[in-house]
Parts: C-alpha cells; sequence; structure tokens
C-alpha cells in the first residue's frame, strides 16, 4: 500500500515569455502581457507529492522537516525573488512558461527526494495563480 504525503512551499519569481527570434510585435501577438519587455511577476504555489510505505517503525513516509529542507536546497533558494529567464541556472535556454518551471523542478527535486528509503517523487504542481497550475508526473 502507497501512501502519498504533500508538502506546499511558496516563492514569487519574475519572468518574460518571448522568443529572441521574434519581433516585438510576434512576441506580444502571441504571448500579450506576459512579453512585456520589463518582466512581470507572480507568487507561485508549489505543491511537492512523494510517494511511498509508510515506514511503520517511524510511523510515517519521510520525515517533512527532511523533504522541506530538500525542496528549500533544491528549489526554493534558486527560484524565489529571481527573474526565471536570467538568474536560474536551470532554466537557462529554456522558455519560462509555468509548464517548463514545473517539469524542470520535478527534475530538480527527483533524485534527493528518492535518496531517502523507499521515498518516490509522485509529482508536482505549481500554481501561477490562484486560477492556473501545471502539473507534472516526470513522465517523457
Amino acid at each position: 500500500m502507497f501512501i502519498y504525503l504533500t508538502r506546499k512551499e511558496r516563492f514569487n519569481a519574475a519572468h518574460r515569455m518571448y522568443r529572441e527570434e521574434w519581433t516585438r510585435e510576434e512576441n506580444f501577438k502571441v504571448f500579450g502581457k506576459c512579453a512585456n519587455p520589463n518582466w512581470h511577476g507572480h507568487n507561485y504555489t508549489l505543491l511537492v507529492t512523494i510517494k511511498g510505505r509508510i515506514n511503520y517503525e517511524m510511523g510515517y513516509l519521510m520525515d517533512l522537516k527532511a523533504l522541506k529542507v530538500i525542496i528549500n536546497e533544491h528549489v526554493i533558494e534558486k527560484l524565489d525573488h529571481q527573474n526565471l529567464n536570467l538568474d536560474v541556472a536551470f532554466m537557462q535556454g529554456k522558455m519560462a512558461t509555468t509548464e517548463i518551471l514545473c517539469a524542470e523542478i520535478f527534475n530538480q527535486l527527483k533524485a534527493p527526494v528518492e535518496q531517502h528509503n523507499g521515498v518516490l517523487l509522485h509529482s508536482i504542481k505549481l500554481y501561477e495563480t490562484e486560477n492556473n497550475a501545471a502539473e507534472y508526473f516526470g513522465e517523457i
């Protein structure tokens, strides 16, 4: 029997959606206000869900304090109050959409989370706004 456990974190970041090879007009036609050359920001909400079997000796799947440390070290400290297009190494050369950011956060957390005995990273859900979110389960 698998149990699923979710940790919620928040961060703030700026980004711009645009393609260098397109004109300003083409970018605004496709991306609208998100192509603003002066950037724009979001207050993101991140949900990290892990799964595995309960360790009955300890009484839990994983110590949530340890999960918090992993998320903060590998994601939040790299993203919070940063420009996703310019400041975040794992986003370099990628379009800074919520979908791509969600998948890249999964990639950042998979190995450190799964170093804990029997714990698997199940999904990342990233809210860009209260109405818009992306969710990634690690499929290619």
